[in-house]
């Protein structure tokens, strides 16, 4: 059995070799992200394995001639793969899970530096100004937090946050008894106009395109804290930057942001970057931004390998692939 691992970096060299040793598999490690002019890396292989680059119709007709039988997101999110065109070809798409830990602590990390001002302190501290002046934060225990996804790492979110004290609101589709006691579910709306703070745990859905707009932050408290670790197509970049300019969002953290695709794990030192929005928001003292690198830990990435060789191992042998979404 081959698989073919597209977009592999050196941070990512040995936990291939040591669970392409322990399952078995045949590994094509190839370190650009899949496209036309490197198709053919995938030739005897019937599994793909790819992180975010976009694979698109005519990527997939060609892997299908070669026998590809599943492509394998290492990522929670896979809308960067085009679905339908797989389903008609018979190509599985999946995903992997990880670790919740990875993203929920990195997102009560940000809370923490967005409510204490500390991308301004870190600026000056640097710069040897040591003064005080328009960095005095908040106490995110006395804030009300509201949680927006309470899957698996909206529910890890939640359960850090217990020993902060904070007041938690809730809201997801499904809700879950499990945290009866630790936060109240409430209605979206109900959600937006009580919280301090709000953070974003959902998929990148049609049903969650531009969540954050006009409208909804028009019903959020002036002065919000607003925290996405989850995809940036939930937030409408432009409503976000005319709110922060007007005080109505008084900070935010983001580790992702719209149309970061071709930008994000790429050095674009001494060149220009080409995300007008992206510069405007990374010049703001009050928003952290960080390359979405959330789920970046040592834990969750060898999760990430392993869970994708093990979804191909399992789609290629016909049997029960837990984490295949098409």
């Amino acid at each position: 059995m081959k698989i073919t691992a597209y977009s592999c970096r050196p941070d990512e060299l040995a936990l291939f070799k040591q669970f392409g040793e322990k399952y078995g598999v045949d590994l094509e490690l190839v370190p650009e992200g899949p496209g036309m002019e490197n198709a053919d890396r995938a030739s005897g292989s019937q599994g793909i394995s790819i992180i975010t680059t976009p694979v698109n119709r005519a990527l997939l007709e060609y892997w299908k001639t070669l026998g590809i039988k599943i492509v394998s997101s290492r990522t929670v999110g896979y809308e960067h793969v085009d679905a339908e065109a797989a389903a008609e070809l018979g190509i599985a798409v999946a995903n992997v899970s990880y670790t919740p830990h990875t993203v929920a602590e990195y997102t009560v990390m940000t809370m923490l530096m967005a409510v204490r001002k500390m991308k301004t302190i870190m600026n000056r501290y640097l710069g040897q100004d040591y003064s005080l002046l328009d960095i005095r934060g908040r106490e995110l225990g006395r804030m009300t937090v509201g949680v927006v996804g309470t899957g698996k790492i909206g529910e890890m979110v939640i359960r850090i946050l217990q020993g902060f004290g904070c007041r938690i609101l809730a809201y997801d589709l499904y809700p879950k008894k499990e945290l009866e006691g630790m936060a109240q579910y409430v209605p979206l709306k109900e959600l937006l106009g009580q919280a301090d703070l709000i953070t974003f745990h959902t998929p990148a859905t049609e049903e969650t395109y531009h969540m954050v707009n006009q409208d909804t932050l028009s019903l959020m408290k002036d002065g919000v804290v607003l925290i996405n670790m989850a995809r940036g197509s939930i937030m409408d970049t432009d409503a976000l930057i005319e709110a922060l300019e007007k005080g109505k969002v008084g900070a935010a953290a983001l580790d992702v942001v719209e149309n970061e695709g071709k930008i994000y794990y790429r050095d674009f030192k001494y060149t220009p970057v080409g995300h007008h929005q992206m510069a405007i928001l990374s010049a703001m003292p009050n928003v952290l931004m960080t390359p979405h690198t959330a789920f970046f830990t040592d834990e969750a990435v060898s999760d990430m390998i392993e869970y994708s060789i093990l979804s191909c191992i399992a789609q290629i042998k016909g049997e029960d692939n837990p984490w295949r979404v098409k």
